[in-house]
Parts: C-alpha cells; structure tokens; sequence
C-alpha cells in the first residue's frame, strides 16, 4: 500500500472513529450515566433527579438533560400546570443503553472497595496523597 493510501485510510478511520467518540463521551458521562440510571424506573421530575444524584448542581442537571434530550436519549414533558410540571423518561435507545449500563454499575458497585483500597495501598507505596494524580 502506497504511502497516500495509507494516509488516506488513517484520514477516513479518523473521520468514522470521531462520531463514535462524541457518542462515547456523551453517555460515558459521570452525570449522563447517573440521570439514565435514575431515569430507568419511568417518568422523573427534575427534583426528583436532583435529590437522587449527590453531588450534581442544578446547572449541571439542566445542561446534562437538555444534552440527553438533543441526542434522543430523554423525553421531556412538560404539563400544563401552575407551576409546570416537567417530566424525563427515557427512549427507547436510552433503555437499551441502560441494558448495558447495568452491567458496568454492578461491576462498580461490587468492587468499589477493592479500588478504593487499591488506591490507598498505591498511593501509601508511592508517597502519594490521596488527592495525588
């Protein structure tokens, strides 16, 4: 293979490879995994998604919705009361991305404490704080 071949295959491998990692990044997302994990159980209001993820700010909540909504992973809805009710759910792409979530939420959820103690006995073997990088 000639040498602009080669670089015209790399370009093109590129090209394709670069909306998979937007995608990825997205629903990779500390907060887009949280919000679909919390939307998998049916309608939630906004509130509702606010107490159930520690740590997130509204802005943040607002921005990572409205990101999901754009990429046809949410549904809002929004009824016509004093003051509005908004509800999210997920598509049907997000409960299939959700199907797979699953198995990476266990998998974290069983061995947080052995990663947790992985880091303390690194960190204690390099001289590294536990805010060290």
């Amino acid at each position: 293979m000639s040498q602009g071949n080669t670089r015209v295959t790399t370009q093109l491998m590129h090209a394709q490879a670069c909306p998979m990692r937007e995608v990825l990044d997205r629903v990779a997302g500390k907060w887009s995994v949280l919000i679909i994990v919390a939307a998998a159980q049916g309608p939630i209001r906004f509130t509702e998604l606010e107490r159930s993820i520690e740590g997130i700010s509204r802005r943040m909540l607002t921005l990572t919705l409205r990101n999901l909504e754009r990429d046809g992973l949410l549904i809002r809805t929004v009824f016509p009361t004093v003051p509005p009710r908004v509800e999210y759910e997920l598509t049907a792409v997000a409960r299939e991305l959700h199907a797979s979530l699953l198995g990476l939420t266990d998998w974290a959820e069983r061995h947080r404490v052995t990663v947790a103690e992985s880091r303390a006995a690194y960190d204690e073997a390099h001289g590294h704080g536990p805010d060290a990088v």
